[in-house]
């Protein structure tokens, strides 16, 4: 009996859990300053369901309790009222239809679990930095090397995101086949132009190669003129799939439904050329390793789109992102140098001179007993940045801005 021998290239720790551990550490040595610590960190919502989704979720948990309205096993690529709404109130004049929508119970799960219609031998490119989810997942699959001293893989084609290319980067110069794009940026908050995204469908197409375009933060966008869909660029059709979740926008962390778009005309070709479609390789994967998101999960969801949803789902992004309005102040007033928050709801933060990502981390939980994110945990090109999660209560995010001027 063997095991997956690929587990074994991954640093020690996932980013996040690795936080965790160190926050737990300080904790147990610090008790008497435990209650004063604030997270900005993992990018956890803080405030409540939408009254419009709970009301959605307890008529559909009722209905379950009789025998007249109740629902076992559903549709694995979810029910139609949701698919629908999702069409009609996301992807309107976008040419998408309802079963190009395939619901799940998260988009994390949905982007490392597309590597499963793809074969080995492709090869991937990444942003650097980037959510770590990308790299791990196919690290996993056994579509890298090991990584450096530095944590680069081999066989991935890394991406730099920098200050300079405003953290959008460079169309490369060689071939890639699998390409990860996530707008608006996580981790640092910023955004791609109508322009830079049509040059990535541009190469796409150019390379026979597939877009995975992460577009879980798009109902944060604040400008009018930024894409908030891959959909949006001619020809993406052919080229891209999008996934989106429910997480950020209507605080469904905890609640777990996301969705992905794959469009029936998106082709990848077998080892001897053939076409196939990538639509229904990804619905017969979906079909026999997903039993499908809940049903009153799925009416919560839905009722996202409601009126009364929208206006509650538009409170918490004004909430959010008046949380980041604040943070990029006070980080500015700090005289620090700040990107993103002002269409995301990231803070991507430039670490003084002479301290490195980790060693603000620590600085942060010592002085200011604020957990945040070092950059270098998303890759080479973070290292000399942090991010602050805007996901919080207005409460703690005035607390934490007091705390950085007092640094």
């Amino acid at each position: 009996m063997n095991i997956n021998e690929n587990f074994l290239k991954l640093k020690a720790g996932y980013l996040f859990p690795e936080i965790g551990r160190r926050v737990s550490g300080w904790t147990e040595a610090n008790p008497d300053k435990t209650s004063k610590l604030i997270r900005c960190g993992i990018g956890d919502v803080t405030e409540p369901l939408p009254q419009a989704v709970r009301d959605a979720m307890h008529a559909a948990v009722d209905e379950q309790g009789e025998r007249d309205t109740f629902r076992g096993y559903g549709p694995e690529q979810g029910y139609d009222f949701l698919r629908d709404a999702i069409v009609e109130n996301q992807f309107a004049g976008l040419n998408i239809s309802a079963d190009e929508v395939f619901i799940s119970d998260g988009s994390k799960c949905d982007t490392g679990n597309i590597l499963d219609i793809f074969g080995h031998g492709n090869k991937i490119a990444i942003t650097d930095p980037v959510y770590p989810v990308y790299v791990d997942t196919n690290v996993m699959a056994g579509n890298t090397g090991e990584a450096d001293e530095n944590g680069a893989y081999e066989g991935l084609i890394y991406l730099p995101c920098t200050a300079e290319n405003g953290f959008v980067p460079a169309i490369p110069s060689e071939k890639a086949d699998l390409i990860y794009l996530c707008y608006p940026n996580n981790p640092t908050g910023t955004t791609a132009t109508r322009e830079q995204l049509e040059a990535w469908v541009a190469y796409a197409k150019a390379n026979d190669a597939i877009i995975l375009y992460d577009a879980a933060y798009e109902a944060f966008v604040q400008d009018s003129t930024i894409p908030r869909s891959i959909f949006e660029i001619e020809g993406a059709h052919d080229c891209a799939i999008e996934f989106r979740s429910f997480s950020k926008n209507g605080g469904f962390t905890g609640v777990r439904c996301a969705y992905t778009v794959i469009p029936k005309t998106l082709t990848a070709t077998t080892s001897t050329g053939e076409p196939v479609s990538l639509h229904s390789l990804w619905n017969r994967r979906h079909a026999t390793k997903f039993n499908g998101a809940s049903y009153p999960v799925q009416r919560g969801a839905a009722a996202v789109f409601s009126p009364e949803g929208k206006a509650q789902v538009s409170a918490l992004i004004e909430h959010y992102m008046g949380n980041a309005a604040l943070l990029r102040q006070a980080c500015q007033d700090a005289g620090l140098t700040v990107f993103g928050g002002e269409n995301a709801p990231y803070v991507w933060v430039q670490c003084p001179e002479g301290i490195d990502s980790w060693g603000m981390f620590d600085k942060m939980l010592e002085e200011a007993q604020v957990v945040i994110t070092p950059g270098a945990g998303f890759g080479a090109a973070g290292e000399g940045y942090f991010r602050i999660s805007s996901f919080n209560t207005r409460e703690n995010v005035e607390e934490v801005c007091r705390r950085i001027a007092a640094l």
